[in-house]
């Protein structure tokens, strides 16, 4: 389906007319002026899921759509193996195979919130152009083909009834070059592309994906990301719409500001204040949610921030291959973020017939089971003073999460609520004795430390826990055993 110009023009001026009718225009002076909602703060956790197109095959990452149009990747060697040639059985082939007979919108929401997570992030456009709803400017949408379900539709209806905040995804921006490669050899990528069609535009992919070497995407191209965008946000009113990298291209720039105050002005006038997160500089720092793709930060940010992750090291939706984290870690990663002034958004990936696989399921009990006794250390909660103490330094930046972390029992983070302060010890000790060195009695009151006197310590359950404050320190000592962070509540 190709929109007319006179069909796109009237869009452009609808958007231009809410704009102009709310108090957030189009620049960053007018945009720095949001500020995170209390939902969103409050919240803390979060659930993301990959799913579309791209899980049919369950093999290789979300990135199959363009792979397997490179030769000498394992994609395109799978493929050609398992489909046959790329100009037989494309990857517009993998549309009448997903069908999702066993998806349960309501199974997956119950899942998430059983895990512990407050909102829910479905990827309503992924890289390779079909989505996930039903849209009135593509024909490839999973409403009209494939499942022929409004998925996105059906996940926030679920997402409601389960009590989590519903937002979305969209991942559109790389579709300019996303499926490049098949235009290289004899495949079913092959001009003329036209607007509308799956595959367009399919435009040259830079060496090293190198942002700044990228010719600007066609005013074309933009147009059409700005009205998908406005379609989503006007169809599903997502509390929180997560853009991937690639929007940070100097291109985009302007469009970012038209949706970003579009999207502000929209929301106030239906009740909400909505959050956008972004990575890298795509945005101007305090305009909207800065995001850390796959890594965490070292210290307290004065601002609130986001961690996305997932379940599987290697790939955002589920494959064959996919190499998975264990819950106590990621409990480890949560008290971390949260510290920090931070929320974590954990993927998952869902299996092509629409079920959850079963290491996925495993590591959300472990989460929810952590969060059901000391959900109270992180709910709610704003950051101390400082973020914690211990030996295990925290390395800043995009794509850590590989890098395994031996916390100990010596290392502490530190969260509060009201006149409470909450204590976590990243590993249980092997007798239930810590040493928490901040809260030591100090003749001075001490920036690094805590003069008021401490009352009361107990676990978030209520259980008395037995403690002593010295000059070296607070020691603490519970029953030992278990293999999740150990959480204290310090009353003052």
């Amino acid at each position: 389906m190709a929109y007319t110009e006179a069909t796109r023009q009237a869009a452009l001026r609808r958007i231009q007319q809410v704009i102009d009718e709310g108090p957030y225009r189009p620049d960053w002076d007018s945009l720095t002026q949001w500020q995170a909602p209390d939902w969103y703060r409050d919240a803390k956790f979060g659930i993301f899921t990959h799913w579309g197109l791209y899980t049919v095959p369950e093999h290789d990452n979300e990135w199959y759509s363009r792979n397997m149009y490179i030769a000498g990747t394992e994609a395109y060697r799978h493929h050609v193996a398992t489909y046959g040639p790329q100009k037989d059985f494309g990857y517009k082939d993998f549309i009448p195979l997903f069908t999702a007979p066993r998806f349960d919108a309501d199974v997956w929401a119950d899942a998430f919130r059983d895990a512990g997570a407050k909102y829910y992030v479905p990827v309503a456009e992924h890289h390779d152009g079909f989505q996930m709803y039903k849209s009135a400017l593509s024909d490839y949408n999973a409403a009209q083909m494939g499942p022929k379900r409004d998925i996105l539709g059906e996940l926030h209806g679920a997402a409601r009834r389960a009590g989590l905040i519903p937002c979305a995804s969209s991942h559109r921006a790389e579709h300019w070059w996303f499926m490049s490669h098949g235009k290289t050899f004899d495949s079913d990528v092959r001009e003329p592309l036209r607007q509308g069609d799956f595959y367009w535009p399919s435009m040259p992919e830079a060496a090293h994906m190198d942002i700044a070497s990228q010719p600007a995407p066609s005013e074309e191209y933009l147009d059409d990301w700005l009205l998908r965008t406005v379609e989503l946000v006007d169809r599903y009113q997502p509390r929180l719409l997560y853009f991937d990298w690639w929007i940070q291209h100097v291109a985009f720039t302007p469009y970012l500001q038209r949706f970003a105050a579009y999207y502000y002005n929209a929301s106030l006038r239906a009740g909400f204040t909505p959050v956008i997160a972004y990575k890298h500089d795509a945005f101007v720092y305090g305009s909207a949610l800065p995001d850390v793709e796959r890594g965490q930060l070292a210290d307290i940010q004065a601002t609130p921030w986001q961690t996305d992750m997932a379940c599987a090291l290697n790939s955002w939706c589920y494959t064959d291959g996919n190499q998975y984290r264990d819950a106590a870690g990621i409990v480890c990663d949560l008290m971390d973020i949260v510290s920090k002034n931070g929320n974590l958004l954990l993927n998952v990936g869902p299996r092509a017939d629409g079920t959850i696989g079963e290491q996925d399921l495993d590591i959300l009990r472990g989460i929810g089971a952590f969060l059901r006794v000391n959900g109270e250390a992180v709910y709610g909660t704003r950051p101390w003073r400082l973020y914690g103490e211990g030996p295990t330094q925290i390395k800043s930046g995009f794509f850590t999460d590989g890098e395994r972390k031996a916390f100990t029992s010596e290392d502490f983070r530190f969260t509060r609520k009201g006149a409470a302060i909450y204590v976590t010890a990243l590993a249980p000790s092997d007798d239930g004795a810590y040493l928490v060195r901040t809260f030591r009695t100090t003749a001075e009151p001490a920036f690094d430390g805590l003069h008021r006197p401490i009352l009361r310590v107990t676990r978030p359950d209520g259980t008395e826990v037995r403690w002593e404050r010295t000059e070296k320190g607070l020691s603490l000592r519970t029953a030992p055993g278990g293999t999740m962070p150990v959480v204290f509540k310090l009353e003052q």
